[in-house]
């Protein structure tokens, strides 16, 4: 066990290292941020802050001793630096399933290597046949970048066969992923806590609804059968399982209109569809993963209302001619009383970037979702 006191590092610097830090730091640990670019939301409120390239094995291994146990706030990691400091402290996940999970190939390959269910996809090496292997797919179809996506980025539909010219040229010398296109009901996660003991809790179902490709609203507990919510705990558990996870594990799945579920993508970290769990559950994700890395008995995840949560993008911010006109209208959010506002620190809004999000509590999702629908709208004063 790593007790309270200790110094927990994190690699990465983004707005789930900084909530991270808030729980750690609550429970009495000191965070120590590894992250190559300076002013990062993580850093701002961590007790230190190294800045340098992943690939810089002896910055590494210099922040590596001075921590009692590392864990990472996103995927997109180069596991090769890892692999030179695991001798040097302990890390949770290990870096193998961080491997896994940063490559849509090696997830989909284990998945299917572990008969997990998952979409039915075809592999294309960088200098292979894309168009061929969609048309062997069939259309419509996603073609993905194999490395490194995330919200919507590095991925393609391809709905006829007039588009195949336009992904070939997109994903031109990448290694990619050509998925079918799956029709499915709803889109559903669910977040897994695992020890080293092989303790685990998962937490309540989210339903998530996307806007261009990113979380718009997290809805929980899901609007999905209480046979579908036991099904997707129950695989994430399994997948957890078998991944060796230490730490959290939020597992995306398509929910079909029969009920079955497929896997979608995995994340070894906390999630953006779990952020509800900081206002309305007993343990936050936050909170659970710190407990999960450094040996604390795992917290209850259960719900203490119901929740929906809501993205704030720079689309928030009003700009005309290059200059910001108006900020969103915080007033509207913090006026009301269930409605909790969470900001992370970013000093420049972008379209599509994630300045924050917040929750509206209520005693039922549909009311949850009725107000933070209104609130949204609120929110974004001059549209």
């Amino acid at each position: 066990m790593v007790p309270p006191g200790k110094t927990i590092g994190v690699l990465g610097g983004g707005q789930l290292g900084r909530m991270f830090a808030h729980a750690a730091e609550r429970l009495g640990y000191r965070v120590h941020i590894y992250e190559p670019a300076a002013g990062s939301p993580a850093g701002e409120v961590a007790a230190l802050e190294t800045n340098a390239p992943y690939e810089d094995v002896a910055q590494l291994r210099a922040f590596a001793e001075g921590c009692a146990v590392v864990t990472y706030e996103f995927e997109n990691i180069p596991t090769e630096p890892l692999r030179q400091i695991e001798g040097v402290v302990t890390l949770h996940s290990p870096w193998r399933v961080l491997e896994i999970c940063q490559n849509r190939t090696r997830e989909k390959n284990w998945l299917r290597q572990h008969g997990f269910p998952h979409v039915a996809f075809l592999e294309v090496a960088a200098d292979g046949d894309l168009a061929a292997a969609i048309q062997s797919i069939g259309m419509p179809c996603v073609v993905k970048t194999a490395d490194f996506g995330y919200d919507g980025k590095g991925q393609m539909k391809v709905g006829d066969a007039g588009a195949i010219a336009a992904a070939v040229a997109a994903f031109k010398n990448q290694r990619a992923v050509v998925e079918k296109f799956i029709t499915f009901a709803c889109e559903v996660s669910v977040i897994v806590a695992r020890a080293a003991s092989g303790d685990m809790r998962t937490f309540p179902v989210a339903e998530n609804i996307h806007t261009h490709h990113i979380l718009d609203f997290s809805i929980v507990p899901a609007r999905v059968p209480a046979t579908v919510a036991e099904a997707a705990e129950r695989l994430g558990k399994a997948i957890a399982e078998k991944l060796g996870v230490v730490g959290l594990l939020a597992i995306e799945l398509f929910v079909g209109a029969d009920g079955e579920i497929l896997v979608n993508e995995l994340a070894p970290r906390p999630h953006n569809s779990g952020h509800a769990t900081m206002d309305a559950c007993v343990t936050s994700q936050f909170e659970q993963h710190v407990r999960a890395v450094c040996g604390l008995p795992l917290g209850s995840p259960a719900m203490t209302s119901a929740a929906v949560m809501v993205n704030i993008l720079g689309d928030a911010w009003t700009w005309q001619d290059g200059r910001m006109t108006a900020e969103p209208d915080w007033a509207a959010v913090l006026g009301d009383a269930r409605a909790r506002l969470h900001l992370y620190g970013k000093r420049e809004p972008r379209v599509g970037r994630k300045m924050g999000h917040f929750t509206v509590v209520a005693s039922t999702v549909d009311e949850a979702f009725r107000v933070a629908r209104e609130l949204k709208a609120k929110l974004h004063r001059s549209r």
